[in-house]
């Protein structure tokens, strides 16, 4: 398995430098320059190693997606080596790191900098030391590894604490409940609360703005947001769908053995609760790699000596691979994008393209209407793409009513704004008078979210931005 991960780790730092930044991974780095124990919209964890990678090598693309890169492959590492606790030998391990790596949500999160591909690696960790506590014979201090490992994923994602807490009734509810016999349980829990304590602490003071943006996630504000019946269909895709059998089948073996059932509870709660909930179809995408890790254990005896049902599966998991990479990995040239199916299935491969673009439009939009406009953006990505590239236009830092942008404040009303990006009809709430200066256009057709929008001039504000500003402010 060990081949594998390598050879995966390999074609995700090949490709880390084609296409461009996403707008969270600038998003990332200008929350990294504002460090602070929390933002409205996320923990700290992400935007940390963005201001450490920063701190390295400000330019480096490929620099910025290592850690990335490196979370991904511990992903494919610890489903072999669930595999191993499922009684997996050589062949199986080997079969659930080439599943997990085969994956498409693991390619798509293993390229880019962000929160899921580190939700994955920390589950993947947690996970993989439950089952060494559900050993006939188990040492009780993997609890400690538990709780370092839990508290490190409430910094990196809040929604993180539901699976686990899942878990934990799930195991309570079917056993084996003698797990929980030690003090090292209850050292886990504490170990676990101290390391997440300091966002709790910054989210307590802020009003719990994680809970609105949740809100609004649920109501499809995000641009991955999903309907009840997308997230259905989308857990068939996740992972590709030649591997949908195996995890299925994953599932029927785990339930076939009472130790592990507690894992199909939990995958059955966090089912049902992201369904009815709105959530996103990814983020039930932690327990793949250990369903598939189960399912390589159960197919090990029906493959051995048998080079017939060897060649299907692995043909099976190749197909997957090739089909998941040129799906998500930035393979085709940027030119042939538009004229491929990609951006009808991948959304996050418009969001790598044409940034520079955009900011030099902002930037002769800004120089040939009012050079000295403050700017005021429609979303983060904008806002931060702007932040990562204006330095050579002199533009000035941008603002935003998106997300953590709101907290860092309004712009100046000395100055006229542009409006980047707003609808005319917000436009006009804002200002009395406004006019058009420009739209958009990233010179590929690439049809993006920045892709046709119009740019907007306001010289007087309705009111002072400062008193406007808590009406501007939106999540998603």
């Amino acid at each position: 398995m060990y081949w594998i991960a390598g050879v995966f780790a390999a074609v995700l730092l090949a490709v880390s430098n084609r296409y461009g930044y996403h707008r969270d991974e600038m998003y990332f780095l200008a929350a990294g320059r504002r460090l602070d124990w929390g933002y409205a919209d996320q923990p700290p964890l992400v935007p940390l190693i963005a201001r450490g990678i920063s701190a390295i090598d400000a330019e480096s693309l490929v620099l910025l997606r290592i850690p990335a890169a490196t979370a991904a492959t511990a992903v494919v590492l610890c489903a072999g080596f669930m595999a191993r606790e499922f009684g997996g030998g050589r062949l199986a391990q080997t079969l659930a790191a080439a599943f997990t790596a085969s994956g498409a949500l693991l390619m798509a999160t293993g390229h880019l900098l962000g929160t899921t591909v580190f939700d994955l690696a920390l589950w993947s960790g947690i996970a993989l030391l439950v089952l060494r506590l559900l050993r006939d014979e188990f040492d009780p201090r993997w609890w400690l590894g538990v709780g370092v490992l839990a508290g490190l994923s409430m910094q990196n994602k809040a929604l993180s604490a539901l699976p686990i807490l899942v878990l934990a009734a799930s195991l309570a509810a079917l056993g084996p409940r003698k797990i929980f016999a030690t003090k090292y349980f209850a050292a886990a829990i504490a170990t676990a609360a101290i390391i997440a304590l300091p966002y709790l602490i910054w989210q307590a003071a802020n009003d719990w703005p994680q809970w609105e943006l949740s809100r609004a996630i649920a109501g499809g504000s995000s641009g991955t947001s999903d309907t009840p019946l997308t997230f259905v269909l989308l857990q068939f895709g996740l992972m590709g769908p030649f591997l949908a059998p195996l995890w299925i089948f994953g599932l029927w073996r785990l339930w076939r053995q009472p130790r592990y059932r507690a894992f199909v509870l939990t995958y059955a709660v966090l089912f049902v609760v992201f369904t009815v909930s709105g959530g996103k179809a990814y983020y039930l995408a932690g327990m793949y790699p250990l369903l598939l890790a189960a399912a390589a254990a159960g197919l090990e005896p029906m493959l051995t000596g048998n080079r017939i049902r060897r060649f299907a599966v692995v043909s099976v998991t190749v197909i997957n691979a090739v089909a998941g990479a040129a799906l998500f990995l930035p393979l085709l040239p940027v030119t042939s994008v538009r004229e491929s199916p990609v951006l009808e299935i991948n959304y996050d491969a418009g969001e790598t393209i044409g940034w520079p673009v955009f900011v030099d439009h902002i930037a002769e939009i800004r120089a040939r209407s009012a050079p000295d406009a403050e700017l005021l953006t429609a979303n983060y990505g904008e806002a931060a793409a702007i932040e990562r590239f204006g330095a050579p236009h002199n533009l000035p830092t941008p603002h935003s009513g998106h997300n953590s942008y709101w907290w860092w404040g309004p712009p100046e009303d000395s100055r006229p704004t542009l409006l980047i990006g707003l609808p005319i009809d917000r436009a006009f709430e804002l200002c009395p008078q406004v006019e058009q200066v420009g739209r958009i256009d990233n010179g590929l057709g690439i049809d993006n979210e920045e892709q046709g929008r119009l740019v907007y001039l306001c010289r007087a504000p309705r009111q002072s931005w400062a008193e406007m500003w808590p009406s501007i402010r939106h999540y998603g």
